[in-house]
């Protein structure tokens, strides 16, 4: 163990780019993309999309203007800790390395489904573990192998969604596939554009924040990038438009070619892979084999997702160390700048995660549903910290042309984001709530209680107090 050793910073922009990219283009828009048209209709997914990206753009420039002053491996953990509050700081971090620790666990089982598409007879378990072992060595060797991995796994999912978009649009005008061109009637087919209203479009911003979760991991890996004042906020810029532009785009091109009707639309788990949009349409196109090429990207997708949240969680527990909220042990860093112990604690969790399903099935899927709003409360509280240090950063005479980059629209942004991030928490499962069927409230709602008991013991254990505009240590 070598203590003396450092992080090393060695990402690129074009590396940060792709692990905010990678992080978003997964299973929620291969698979799941379809269920928010049928719930809100062509125009009001649209809507819902856009919104929801523009929620997610001001977090990130947010996250940007914070990280850009100050890069931390583990970022918005640290920036909660020194901006508002260090019970927030632990309560986030330590719901972070949780919820990102069961995140790899599905991705693992996930890889096993996949797999059995083409192996049918062989037990899923091997694959999952294979995974496994691959993501640890990548992860074990380096953070530029990491880096790299990333960057060709997300540029192969990019490609892909850019092909499905050439096709689809080809379809439509009635270039490919032996069809008449469909132009837009299916936007107007019976109750569209808009189906079920305002509580259409509220539920497809559940569905699609769901499917931008992950950018924040560009945050998480300021800390270890070359120049993170030029490459990071260059990556969120610059993701922002590409993420927003493939997600309008799929929308508009399967709500153009499957009416809102369409009961395949509701698929959302990878075993439907035959009745995936994207693989209707590619069909639809006439493309051969479009099934087997549409599992092998989900393959791609789900790896590349294990391969960044085990990242992301390794150097989360890491920061906490940092912080003094962990045994201090977890600081640690190798000749190679791996965060050693941290790594290994996080895999070590990870693994254990995916082995309950062998143990007790119903503990499994508890812990699934535990994880379901913790990337939100997450969003919550970076809007809160940016609030926070800008408002420190002036009182304490400072000046924005001090920043290397600073978040415009300040404070509309953060506000906006928090607002919309507390109107999908609440609007998670509202029949639940209609029917007071307490015991879906408790599965779907186990996340929050969860983040206010870690926040409250660390508060009351260690009597922490709003930290003062004028004492913030800004950096």
């Amino acid at each position: 163990m070598h203590n003396q050793g450092h992080i090393r910073h060695t990402l690129q922009s074009r590396h940060l780019s792709m692990i905010a990219l990678g992080g978003t283009i997964g299973t929620g828009l291969f698979i799941a993309s379809g269920s928010a048209i049928t719930t809100a209709g062509p125009g009001g997914s649209l809507v819902a999309y856009s919104i929801m990206g523009l929620m997610v753009f001001f977090l990130m420039t947010s996250l940007a203007e914070m990280a850009t002053y100050n890069p931390r491996s583990g970022s918005f953990a640290e920036y909660a800790n020194r901006y508002v509050d260090p019970a927030l700081g632990f309560a986030m971090g330590w719901n972070y390395w949780f919820c990102g620790a069961i995140t790899v666990a599905v991705e693992l089982s996930t890889v096993g489904i996949v797999m059995n598409f083409w192996f049918p007879h062989v037990p899923g378990w091997i694959f999952s573990l294979l995974a496994f072992v691959i993501i640890f060595i990548i992860n074990y060797f380096s953070v530029r192998a990491y880096g790299e991995t990333e960057f060709w796994l997300a540029l192969l999912k990019v490609a892909a969604v850019v092909i499905f978009v050439i096709v689809g649009i080809a379809v439509i005008m009635g270039l490919i596939g032996g069809h008449h061109a469909l132009g837009f009637k299916n936007f107007t087919y019976k109750q569209a554009p808009f189906v079920n209203g305002i509580p259409g479009i509220i539920s497809a911003f559940v569905v699609s924040g769901f499917s931008f979760q992950g950018t924040e991991m560009v945050g998480i890996a300021a800390g270890e990038s070359a120049d993170p004042q030029h490459s990071v906020p260059r990556a969120i810029h610059a993701t922002f438009w590409r993420i927003l532009l493939f997600y309008v785009l799929t929308i508009f091109v399967i709500a153009c070619i499957l009416p809102y009707t369409n009961k395949n639309l509701l698929s959302s788990d990878v075993k439907d892979i035959i009745t995936s949009p994207f693989t209707l349409i590619f069909q639809y196109a006439g493309l051969r084999y479009a099934a087997g090429i549409m599992n092998f990207v989900i393959l791609i997708a789900v790896l590349s997702s294990a391969n960044s949240w085990l990242y992301a969680i390794s150097r989360i527990l890491f920061s906490q160390s940092m912080d003094g909220f962990l045994w201090k042990g977890f600081r640690a860093v190798n000749r190679r700048g791996i965060p050693i112990l941290s790594f290994l604690a996080m895999a070590a969790l990870s693994l254990a995660m995916w082995a309950l399903q062998f143990i007790g099935p119903n503990v499994y899927n508890y812990l699934i549903s535990a994880n379901s709003l913790g990337g939100f409360m997450e969003w919550l509280g970076i809007a809160i910290a940016h609030f926070r240090f800008r408002r420190g950063f002036l009182r304490q005479g400072h000046t924005l042309d001090e920043l290397d980059y600073h978040a415009g629209l300040f404070p509309f942004g953060p506000i906006f984001a928090f607002v919309l991030c507390v109107i999908v928490i609440a609007g998670q499962n509202v029949d639940a709530f209609i029917k007071l069927d307490w015991s879906n409230i408790l599965i779907t709602y186990m996340s929050v209680p969860l983040f206010i008991f870690f926040y409250f013991y660390y508060k009351l254990r260690h009597h922490t107090h709003l930290v003062p505009l004028e004492s913030m240590k800004l950096k």
